[in-house]
């Protein structure tokens, strides 16, 4: 992963609740083996008809949001089944913030092991946020996670809270496997003080 501290980046607002995993990636676009190509098929029976061309009422196809890189979205995000391929393909489309008011908790936990920051914000912050997008154009956020904190340029700002082991593992641009070689020393001490206790000729 790569270290996230500070990001700005354009909006996009999806104000639904309850997107469930079904719905950010069908299952039928599940057969690759690799983490990347899933963008294209992003929320497919939202962004595109039966006929293949795409949905011009959807958000996601909207000119104004082609590059928006932080999802504004409703309670509840990420529900449903536990496929880690729903948030490959949210990061392959090219998103890397999702503020919401509640994300499912195995999601929570998919999205910390890939590099994409989740932002849980209460409902009057959440309209705030979606009123400010309507009367602003081409609206962007800057997102400081060093300092828990998002702002637009025109003075709003808001704190968050986050998880310090989550906020440690983003600010530092690690993954699971770098926490666990940071303890090898401990981990190492462990296994040799177990295989003297093991060792039946000691005693």
């Amino acid at each position: 992963m790569k270290p996230f501290r500070k990001y700005t980046g354009s909006v996009v607002p999806l104000n639904k609740s309850n997107i469930d995993t079904d719905i950010i990636i069908p299952t039928e676009f599940l057969k690759r083996t690799e983490r990347t190509g899933y963008g294209q098929h992003l929320m497919y029976y939202w962004r595109f008809n039966e006929d293949g061309k795409p949905n011009e009422d959807f958000v996601l196809n909207n000119e104004t949001y082609k590059q928006a890189t932080i999802l504004l979205s409703g309670e509840n995000f990420g529900c449903g089944s536990s496929r880690e391929n729903a948030v490959w393909a949210l990061h392959d489309y090219g998103f890397q913030v999702i503020i919401s008011p509640s994300f499912a908790d195995i999601f929570k936990g998919n999205c910390s092991k890939n590099g994409l920051l989740l932002i849980e914000l209460d409902h009057t912050q959440m309209e705030e946020l979606y009123a400010r997008e309507r009367d602003n154009p081409a609206f962007s956020l800057h997102v400081d996670l060093e300092n828990q904190i998002i702002q637009d340029k025109f003075g709003w700002t808001v704190s968050f809270s986050i998880a310090p082991s989550i906020r440690h593992k983003f600010l530092n641009g690690h993954n699971d496997i770098d926490l666990t070689m940071a303890a090898e020393g401990n981990i190492l001490q462990y296994e040799k003080q177990r295989a003297f206790y093991m060792d039946p000729f000691v005693n």
